[in-house]
């Protein structure tokens, strides 16, 4: 079942006992706190990993400034870009140098597209992420709302397990890593 952001927040508030909310404006401390916390929560999640459902290509338009130092050219990165996961040319998508600086990539390639994690819409999140994201948010919301430390590092210790759980799940939709290119390989042909 798709969650909104709403939804996410008041399945978080229910459990640490709190009453659910049905808008970040609707004037109550609980919708104040979560209006304030869900999407600094939100994206540190998604950043914390390479979630296949979170993970895309795009090739970068570049822009016409040219980097100070170090690099040739300078990409935009885009809107809905959280982190880096690798960038590449022609039909790669890893290999090249690079560098992020003042919310541009820099490299020496003429032409880039960047594996990054975005910032998916809620209602795509698989359940899995669902479940991590109230996980973390109930812990932190804990201490604002109920001002009791000791429940919410029980609470954060309940996250970090489900964000141990998520992870494994979604590491089993790809195809395991393997070694390319390796020298000690090379060595014995």
């Amino acid at each position: 079942m798709a969650l909104s952001d709403i939804a996410l927040c008041s399945r978080s508030l229910i459990k640490i006992g709190a009453a659910p909310i049905s808008a970040f404006d609707e004037g109550t401390a609980q919708s104040e706190i979560a209006g304030a916390l869900y999407e600094q929560a939100r994206d540190s999640l998604l950043s914390a990993y390479a979630w296949s459902f979170a993970t895309g290509q795009v090739k970068l338009a570049r822009t016409s400034e040219t980097p100070t130092a170090d690099y040739s050219y300078a990409y935009e990165l885009p809107i809905d870009f959280l982190r880096a996961l690798s960038a590449g040319n022609g039909s790669r998508g890893r290999g090249l140098n690079y560098r992020i600086m003042g919310g541009k990539l820099h490299t020496n390639a003429p032409e880039v597209i960047l594996t990054y994690i975005y910032r998916p819409q809620e209602e795509s999140f698989p359940p899995y992420f669902d479940s991590v994201l109230i996980a973390h948010l109930a812990a932190e919301f804990t201490i604002p709302i109920t001002e009791n430390t000791s429940r919410a590092e029980s609470l954060y210790k309940r996250a970090e397990d489900e964000f141990k759980r998520a992870r494994q799940i979604d590491a089993q939709q790809d195809t395991p890593g393997r070694i390319e290119d390796f020298t000690l390989i090379d060595v014995r042909n």
